[in-house]
């Protein structure tokens, strides 16, 4: 079944919606949450702390939100929210290959390489 113009402007706008609405109650959740848990330590600005691992990588990510961890929910809501563009193309690409559009397929196709490309592979 060929998606048409409409359906696929509604599908990829509330993927959008969806996306963007669930990070933002990640991060805020995840905030409030690192407030309750952190009441008083004062930020040490002279020196640079990088994140730990465990706030780089998306599995160790997800398996600390999994457990509660504020710092690790507030990530997982940005991971999300940096996720929700490359579903939009995909969704995007999916509805080209039902229209059987080739030169849209292709763009997308191309668009997604490339943001894959450099969320995996991005130092």
């Amino acid at each position: 079944m060929a998606w048409d113009d409409q359906k696929m402007e509604n599908i990829v706008s509330t993927m959008l919606r969806f996306g963007v609405l669930t990070a933002a109650i990640l991060v805020l959740t995840g905030g409030v949450m690192y407030l309750f848990q952190h009441p008083g330590p004062i930020p040490d600005y002279r020196h640079f702390h990088g994140e730990p691992l465990a706030l780089k990588n998306p599995v160790l990510i997800f398996k600390g939100a999994l457990h509660g961890h504020a710092r690790s929910i507030g990530q997982l809501g940005l991971l999300l929210l940096i996720l929700t563009p490359v579903a939009r193309v995909f969704l995007c690409l999916v509805g080209f290959i039902s229209q059987r559009d080739r030169l849209y397929v292709v763009v997308a196709g191309i668009v997604l390489s490339v943001l894959l490309y450099s969320l995996i592979f991005a130092r």
